[in-house]
């Protein structure tokens, strides 16, 4: 069937569209993005203001083309933190729903934890083991971990890269007690959130998915060659302290020229590189590998097991 997944979340709206049967990998036929970051339109209220809303409806006008363009059967959509959180989010949802003809499934953050797990676990194998599977989006973290396709523990945390550059990085480039600050609050937020997690036996394999991770791991990682024509990446935790403190000195215009970094992400890439640092020291891992597939794939994955 050719399948279409909308991901609503706090940075793009995103539709992928695939070639997708049971037992078979998903195809990708096509992919169509607009960047939204509605952390910026949240008012006081903790509502999204109209401005946002409007370029919400605008991106899912846009996704809604590109299903009818190439005759997508079946759509499935999905809404993570940035709705789940706003006041008027229901109200939001309902119009969204209106211009892409299918109902609109909120997820919570353990929910999305374990769509990534799952995607994670077919992309990497049986032969990875134990696998935790890190995942920085715009408004949260997801934890994932476990030895089968449901993760035994799913945490979700309110650490993404664009909460935490609007609520403590508001300086273009920001101060250094700024970063101090938001160090400090990451920390203590994991403290008290990685119980479970780290109460399991060591993972085999960490990976990181999302595209703060790949943004990272193309900056301050390495590239690992492997079968196949997809590019590949590993970043080691003393990389990425090498290179979070640059980036902060360096202001959002000029980061762009650095590898991997790009426009959409420009703004957010220091809050993303001090979660995914602390993270890392707060689970002792000292590597992860960038897995392509996350939670858009897991959906596809979870509906293809449904037929």
């Amino acid at each position: 069937m050719r399948l279409g997944v909308l991901d609503i979340g706090s940075n793009t709206v995103h539709m992928l569209v695939v070639d997708a049967e049971r037992g078979a990998r998903p195809d990708p036929a096509a992919s169509g993005r607009s960047v939204v970051r509605l952390m910026r339109y949240l008012q006081p209220d903790g509502s999204i203001s109209a401005e946002g809303v409007d370029a919400l409806l605008v991106a899912a006008d846009q996704a809604a083309a590109l299903a009818r363009e190439y005759e997508v059967e079946e759509s499935l959509a999905l809404a993570t933190s940035a709705l789940r959180e706003a006041t008027n989010g229901a109200e939001v949802l309902s119009a969204i729903e209106e211009r892409v003809g299918v109902p609109i499934e909120v997820l919570s953050g353990p929910e999305e934890a374990r769509l990534t797990f799952l995607a994670a676990r077919r992309w990497h194998g049986w032969a990875s083991g134990r696998l935790m599977v890190l995942d920085i989006g715009g408004g949260s973290l997801e934890i994932a971990s476990g030895l089968d396709e449901e993760p035994d523990v799913a945490v979700s945390v309110p650490l993404g890269a664009g909460r935490m550059t609007i609520e403590f990085l508001p300086d273009d480039p920001p101060s250094a007690k700024q970063v101090a600050a938001l160090r400090a609050h990451v920390r203590e937020v994991l403290a008290g959130a990685l119980g479970e997690v780290k109460r399991l036996p060591r993972p085999d394999h960490v990976v990181a998915t999302s595209k703060t991770f790949r943004s990272l791991a193309r900056l301050a990682g390495m590239k690992v060659a492997v079968v196949g024509p997809e590019e590949r990446w590993r970043m080691e935790r003393s990389q990425l302290s090498d290179w979070v403190p640059r980036l902060a000195r360096i202001p959002a215009a000029g980061r762009t020229e650095l590898p991997g970094i790009t426009a959409e992400r420009t703004f957010q890439i220091v809050a993303g590189g001090v979660v995914a640092e602390e993270t890392m020291k707060a689970l002792k891992v000292a590597e992860v590998e960038i897995c392509p597939w996350a939670l858009r794939e897991g959906a596809i994955l979870r509906r293809l097991d449904q037929i």
